[in-house]
């Protein structure tokens, strides 16, 4: 069923506020049953809206996936309506873990645990608990381990639209494969 332009925006706006989390391009074409030109248009037009508009929210895109965000000045204010959870630091362990996660995904717990040279349980389960790091898959290889690779909840967290903002870092290994271990 075909709708106009703007019912289509108004329709993504909803979905996207109800969803309060970054929803794919592809989900968005799904739910609306338009097609992908179309929904690209429609989030065109709510991304120019709230560019123009004195609001305090904005569309954000993160890789092929959109949320509606915040705008970063009035975090203050929602720091006083929300109250704060309490969340430690990661430590030294997890954000190496991180790190050897965020060059070389997707990666295996041995890979990860082949480059760091220690076990990185504790620090991997941390980094899932946070939501930073999440199951992609098994890898085909004898005894299928599993792929982990950074979420959007990473990209959020460290305000990148996609992880090819990331700096360029010399000496990180290159992506291993099960032949490399």
């Amino acid at each position: 069923m075909k709708v106009n332009l703007n019912q289509l925006t108004a329709t993504i706006e909803a979905v996207l506020f109800a969803a309060g989390e970054p929803v794919e391009a592809s989900e968005l074409i799904e739910i609306t049953g338009e097609s992908d030109v179309e929904v690209l248009k429609a989030l065109q037009l709510l991304d120019e809206k709230y560019q123009r508009e004195s609001s305090g929210i904005i569309l954000k895109k993160m890789e092929n996936a959109y949320q509606l965000s915040t705008k970063q000045e009035y975090y203050e204010y929602l720091v006083k309506l929300v109250e704060p959870k309490r969340q430690t630091a990661l430590s030294n362990a997890a954000l190496e873990t991180l790190s050897v996660i965020v060059y070389n995904q997707p990666v295996t717990r041995s890979s990860i645990e082949f480059i760091r040279g220690v076990n990185s349980d504790a620090a991997l389960a941390r980094l899932i608990e946070r939501g930073l790091v999440e199951e992609c898959g098994r890898l085909d290889s004898p005894g299928k381990p599993l792929l982990y690779r950074t979420t959007y909840e990473f990209l959020k967290t460290f305000g990148l639209s996609s992880i090819e903002e990331l700096p360029d870092i010399e000496n990180v290994p290159l992506q291993l494969t099960f032949y490399d271990m």
